[in-house]
């Protein structure tokens, strides 16, 4: 996979992408990335990315030519990449929020192209005429999108194969088969007086994985009950959820 991020503040991702997992796909050859600095792509003395608003009010807005300028040019540069699937995303808070089927949608494409907005935002045109999607990480408002890109490119390069040691490690974390994680353990078996739940270290692997199954959804009804509406669960596990829900309704009366 590609990656081409676009941003007023490049040195900002020169830690996360030469490290860790990122770090290891890159010297895998499975992604590879490319930062793109907007104010390259000015044409005047200043470098000048930004304007005020047309209709006045509080703070600069990116202007549309830079924007326009670097992502094209970058596309008519990447005569390999010509027949390949690219979303063009813009990070902004008025976007899609990103959810783990997005990540897993976004790391089947060959081509990312992450701009990332600053200020009071972009121009419009930016938006209607340049991006394909608009994904934001979350209902809060960061000084720009380059976090943002940082969190969709880890979100979406773990899920390329080869990224992560083991597949397996993908199938049962978090939000991945819409439940939480179920509580994860390590030596010792026994720490400051608690001890790991004995069925862990019982060696029945069908046994663990039933608690595994029922501690997740424990878990989800806890923390993220929202999450559970689009769950599919069987009988026996729509009961655990409705005894919790019991629960906590008479807990709350008392």
């Amino acid at each position: 996979m590609r990656v081409d991020i676009f941003s007023l503040f490049p040195e900002m991702f020169a830690g996360p992408f030469s490290s860790s997992i990122l770090k290891r796909a890159v010297d895998q050859g499975i992604v590879n990335f490319k930062i793109h600095n907007i104010r390259d792509y000015t044409h005047d003395k200043h470098h000048t990315a930004d304007d005020s608003a047309y209709g006045g009010g509080a703070g600069m807005v990116m202007k549309p030519g830079p924007v326009f300028e670097a992502v094209e040019t970058v596309q008519a540069q990447a005569l390999d990449m010509k027949d390949k699937k690219v979303s063009v995303i813009l990070l902004t808070p008025q976007g899609r929020k990103l959810t783990q089927q997005m990540a897993e949608d976004l790391a089947k494409s060959d081509w990312l192209m992450l701009i990332c907005g600053h200020y009071e935002g972009v121009d419009e045109r930016i938006r209607q005429h340049l991006a394909t999607d608009e994904i934001s990480i979350g209902d809060y408002v960061l000084t720009g999108g380059e976090l943002a890109a940082m969190v969709i490119a880890d979100a979406v390069i773990r899920l390329l194969p080869g990224v992560l040691g083991s597949g397996e490690s993908l199938i049962n974390e978090s939000h991945t088969g819409g439940l939480l994680e179920y509580p994860q353990y390590t030596r010792p078996e026994v720490f400051r007086g608690w001890a790991v739940p004995e069925i862990l270290t019982s060696g029945n692997h069908g046994e663990i994985a039933k608690w595994r199954r029922r501690q997740s959804i424990i878990r989800t009804a806890e923390r993220r009950p929202d999450m559970l509406k689009v769950v599919e669960l069987n009988n026996k596990e729509q009961e655990i959820v409705a005894d919790l829900s019991t629960q906590k309704s008479n807990e709350e009366d008392v």
